[in-house]
Parts: structure tokens; sequence; C-alpha cells
């Protein structure tokens, strides 16, 4: 009867909590998707104004609830001497979103190769990997698939884990649930390799 109710009790006022990286090169759009991402998901949630972003030299911080599932979000600073820091928090994540500037054409390959580099650290293996083909809002973009002919490159280091390429607008707030829904979904899948953390319903 107890192992019934501690059952109940966990299912009912416990969460798995996942820790997810926003990765890519500077000006992507990776805290105007963060921003978006919690106004859609949290109700009341009162963030910063999109017009009001600028380049993140740090970390931002945010989360998610979906259902039983609570995504914390970790956006890292995608300037060259920062991304020297994105390994310190590999060996925490559950799963990768990296976001491509779909109106910077001049520097799709310079985020591909940073994408590389990303991909060569073992403490990464399985990890799913949600792309963003940002911008897609603005005129004379790169398709998707511009972007994964570049990104194929990378087959090799992605390798067999759970990979997707998703066109959004991080400012329109365009695909960002469907990414969101199919990294949930994901990082679901790979617990046994990545168990979730248990967190009280706060």
């Amino acid at each position: 009867m107890f192992s019934l109710l501690y059952g109940l009790w966990q299912y009912m006022f416990r969460r798995d909590e996942y820790f997810v990286l926003i990765l890519g090169l500077d000006n992507a759009g990776k805290t105007t998707f963060l921003q978006t991402t919690q106004m859609q998901f949290n109700k009341n949630y009162k963030g910063m104004p999109l017009d009001k972003i600028t380049t993140t030299v740090g970390l931002n911080i945010g989360k998610i609830d979906t259902g039983p599932i609570r995504l914390m979000f970790w956006d890292l600073g995608g300037q060259e001497e920062l991304q020297a820091l994105w390994d310190k928090y590999y060996a925490e994540s559950h799963g990768v979103i990296y976001v491509v500037d779909s109106a910077d054409k001049e520097r799709l390959e310079e985020s591909r190769r940073a994408f590389d580099e990303m991909l060569s650290s073992e403490a990464l293996h399985g990890v799913p990997l949600l792309v963003l083909a940002n911008k897609q809002d603005l005129q004379d973009v790169l398709h998707v698939s511009d972007i994964k002919a570049e990104f194929n490159k990378s087959s090799s280091s992605i390798g067999r884990r759970d990979c997707h390429i998703q066109p959004v607008s991080a400012l329109t707030g365009q695909g960002v649930n469907e990414g969101i829904d199919w990294l949930v979904e994901c990082v679901k899948r790979n617990t046994y390799q990545r168990p979730p953390h248990a967190k009280e319903i706060s």
C-alpha cells in the first residue's frame, strides 16, 4: 500500500527535469528563441521585450514545463572567444538546440565548423540535436535544404543519435512549438543514456 501511495505522490508532485543547451554563433537568435519559448509555454511569463535583446555575454537561464517534463535551458554566448566555454556544460546536458542564422549566408560554413567542434566532445555522445534554421520570417534567407546540405558534412560526427532541422522564426514564434515537442520526445527516449533529474513540482 505504501509503495502504491508513494508512486502516486511521485507521479503527481514530481517532474522529470532535463537540461538543454542553446548554442550557435553570436547574433543567431538564441536568446530571442529562449524568450519566445518561455512566452509560448509558460502562462503569464513576462520576459524582456524581444526588441531589447542584446548579444549574450555569458549565460542566460530559462525553463518551461510541458506535461510532466521540465526543460531547463542554458543559453550560452556564441562569440568565438566564448565558444571555448561551451564544453563546461556538456556533461550535464540532455539535449542541444543549435541555432543557425538563416539570413547570414556568409557565416554558414563558420556555423557548421563550430557545430563540428561541439560534436567532437565525447561528453555529448548520443545527446539529441535540434538544429534551428532561424529567421525564416525574413526575405531572401537560406532555406532548410541549404542548411541541410552544409550540415550534412557533419553526418559522421552526428552518428546515429536523434537529429532534426526545424525552420523557425524566434521573433514570430513560427516553428518553436514543433521544435520543442520533437526535443521532448527525444530526451524522454534517451533516458537510458542520460536519466533526468527528479524535482518536486514548484
